[in-house]
């Protein structure tokens, strides 16, 4: 067991390599050069350089909210029996989490995140809701995401056009900043434009949420100060806890340990969710970086091949893990644990990553604040959308196999969806990963389903397995695959919707946008040369799920 993070980092071979980092990283003042805002951390170029120190506002953010906490009591106790959060990425993450794992104030409202373009996504949540109870929230730091803006134009039409029934978050001069005044939304709050939406949970995007659904914002800001401070220059090195986890996950990704697992007490399982997108993004460029693996269900060391780091997240009264995650360590691999003794603790914890996070970015010798590959699928998008409306129809991919109510491409072997699907799984080899692509409504059976068929593909294939719904997860784990280590392969999961859903002034329905998206992103992942395999179902989405589970 090493002496870091409190004496609860089991790192077995690789702790030499992590103090070796340590002391050079003291040597070279990383932390206080990371304070000043020294982009030459992260890259020689003079003009990254320059965007990266443009993308530092989050180490400033939570005492900065803490000053401004005003502005946030005035939208608390919104006589709202819903709020409805329209975002993609880090405008939507983090809110989610807040509510799932701080829950609801007395007599607040329900909060609804919405980032799934499926039309039944989009239909579902507007049956659920009686209008003139619902608050709307648009958030989007540049105002212009495709995604965030058909949602809002759809929920604004659906309203009556009551102007006074939106909030909009955004940057200055942006796009939706003048929509707001426009159309005379309730509240427009102008976030720093110096924080990247990943970095953006401590900041109006995140905090504004948390206050309509009754979070203490005091609280949680108080707990991300108290971070600040054990990552300050002034602490020792071997005692700044965002510093070592930063430099745990650069050093065992270098050594091929790139597979971070996330195990959570229950209460905490939310938090790997925004962690996901966190570290995805950021790290996974330049054939580089840390995948993040989340919501796979926990096994056995037997289950877990030699690519995975292990990190605990337990909170006090539930040690859901404890016993595996002994075992684990006794079995080798390498474990990190966060005890956390009051869910506010995720103040501290929001910071403590993204801190962490940049450090990372330090070690592998990426840019951690952009995110290049993002912008290729939106392009993807565009292009799709824009030969769908000249030609009619969209570039469908051709069906090797059609069978039982689920169209098979890609790299299919077999005769039946079953078979393809089992010798796709059974193809891959040690150190890849699966990723399952969801493009289907996010309800509680259809995640049920799938969650079991990442069990399924991790237990036959020992492969460590993400499960993504789209278009979600182009704005997080998107970046991996597309950047990061090439090691993926990829089950695209796709359905049709059952109901066609117009977007206000858009030429195209919400299902075509799904489509765009889902087709654009398999192109990309098709250009690289990654293996992918594309289900494309009819019928009960979860019940076919469930058929090709048993399969396996």
């Amino acid at each position: 067991m090493s002496d870091l993070l409190n004496g609860k980092a089991w790192l077995g071979e690789y702790e030499d390599a992590v103090q070796a980092r340590l002391a050079r990283f003291a040597e070279e003042r990383v932390v206080a050069r990371l304070w000043a805002q020294d982009g030459s951390l992260w890259s020689d170029d003079a003009v990254v350089q320059k965007s990266i120190v443009n993308r530092l506002g989050w180490l400033s953010s939570p005492l900065t909210m803490l000053a401004r906490r005003e502005e946030l009591d005035c939208v608390r106790g919104a006589p709202y029996r819903d709020v409805v959060l329209l975002g993609m990425g880090g405008s939507s993450l983090a809110p989610e989490v807040f509510q799932r794992v701080l829950g609801n104030g007395p007599d607040a409202p329900r909060l609804h995140v919405l980032d799934n373009t499926t039309a039944d996504a989009v239909q579902g949540l507007r049956a659920a809701l009686d209008l003139s109870q619902t608050l709307f929230v648009i958030a989007s730091k540049s105002g212009g995401t495709l995604e965030t803006k058909s949602f809002g134009d759809y929920f604004y039409e659906q309203s009556g056009k009551q102007g006074k029934q939106f909030i909009a978050i955004t940057d200055a001069a942006s796009q939706l900043a003048a929509e707001a005044e426009e159309r005379g939304y309730a509240a427009l709050f102008l976030n720093q434009q110096d924080i990247g939406g990943r970095y953006s949970a401590l900041s109006f995007f995140g905090l504004l949420p948390a206050t309509l659904i009754g979070v203490s914002i005091e609280r949680l800001l108080a707990h991300a100060a108290e971070a600040i401070r054990h990552a300050s220059a002034a602490t020792p090195p071997a005692q700044n806890e965002a510093l070592v986890l930063g430099i745990i996950m650069g050093e065992l990704a270098a050594a091929g340990r790139n597979k971070l697992t996330f195990l959570a007490s229950p209460t905490l399982g939310s938090f790997g969710d925004w962690a996901e997108q966190l570290i995805a993004e950021s790290t996974g460029k330049m054939g580089r970086g840390v995948l993040p693996i989340v919501g796979e269900r926990a096994a056995g060391p037997e289950s877990y091949g030699p690519d995975r780091l292990f990190v605990y997240m337990r909170l006090e009264g539930e040690g859901t893990h404890d016993e595996r995650v002994a075992a684990l360590r006794v079995a080798g691999h390498p474990v990190i644990q966060f005890d956390l003794q009051d869910p506010y603790h995720l103040g501290r914890h929001f910071f403590l990553w993204e801190f962490a996070t940049a450090i990372a970015g330090v070690v592998l010798g990426i840019n951690p604040f952009d995110e290049p590959n993002v912008t290729e699928s939106k392009n993807n998008t565009k292009r799709l959308l824009q030969q769908f409306l000249d030609e009619g129809a969209f570039p469908l991919p051709q069906a090797s196999l059609d069978a039982e109510g689920v169209r098979v491409s890609g790299t299919v072997m077999g005769d039946s969806p079953e078979d393809a699907l089992r010798a796709f799984v059974e193809d891959t080899a040690e150190r890849e990963y699966v990723a399952i692509l969801a493009y289907v409504p996010m309800t509680q059976a259809n995640e049920a389903a799938l969650r079991d068929l990442q069990a399924a593909i991790r237990d036959r294939s020992r492969a460590a397995t993400t499960l993504g719904f789209g278009p979600r997860f182009l704005h997080s784990t998107g970046q991996y695959h597309k950047g990061g280590v090439p090691e993926g392969r990829f089950l695209q999961i796709v359905a049709d919707d059952s109901a066609q859903v117009a977007i206000p002034g858009a030429p195209y329905a919400f299902s075509a946008l799904a489509t765009a998206q889902a087709l654009g992103d398999l192109e990309a992942l098709e250009q690289r040369d990654l293996p992918t395999l594309r289900l494309h179902l009819s019928g009960n989405v979860a019940e076919t799920i469930a058929r090709l589970v048993d399969a396996l």
